[in-house]
């Protein structure tokens, strides 16, 4: 059964791991890469990853992307989303405290925030307008 627009919007602002898709080169499949992403109900979706990644080139020129979520337990339940971009700029201290902490806490969140500026290049913020939704909950 597909859920409903509030149930949807929140199984999304939940802290879920998703698997971003773009369109890939010609003659190739879908990229799909499990990613963080962040989302408020009634508003945009965004991720932060690295700003010379195949996946941003890719969803430069395609211009839209797709994020579903999932749960196991206790039911079967799934969330797609796909979209155009609306804008992809550099990411800040601020970008990146904002989704570190979404998904990590205390300790964990300042060794991850630690590995990021010391480890990780460069990194944009992709934002989305969900247009197209998918979801069902099948339990």
């Amino acid at each position: 059964m597909a859920l409903s627009k509030d149930d949807r919007e929140q199984f999304l602002a939940e802290p879920r791991i998703g698997a971003l898709s773009v369109a890939g080169e010609e003659g190739r499949g879908p990229v799909t890469v499990p990613i963080w992403f962040h989302y408020t109900p009634g508003g945009p979706l965004w991720v932060l990853t690295e700003a010379d990644s195949r996946k941003v080139k890719l969803i430069r020129a395609a211009g839209r992307f797709t994020i579903m979520a999932d749960r196991k337990k206790p039911s079967l339940r799934y969330v797609s989303v796909e979209g155009p971009v609306t804008r992809i700029e550099p990411g800040t201290e601020d970008d990146l405290r904002a989704i570190t902490y979404r998904y990590l806490s205390g300790e964990s969140a300042e060794k991850y925030l630690d590995f990021a500026r010391t480890e990780l290049g460069a990194e944009v913020v992709v934002e989305m307008r969900p247009e197209r939704w998918l979801s069902a909950d099948l339990g």
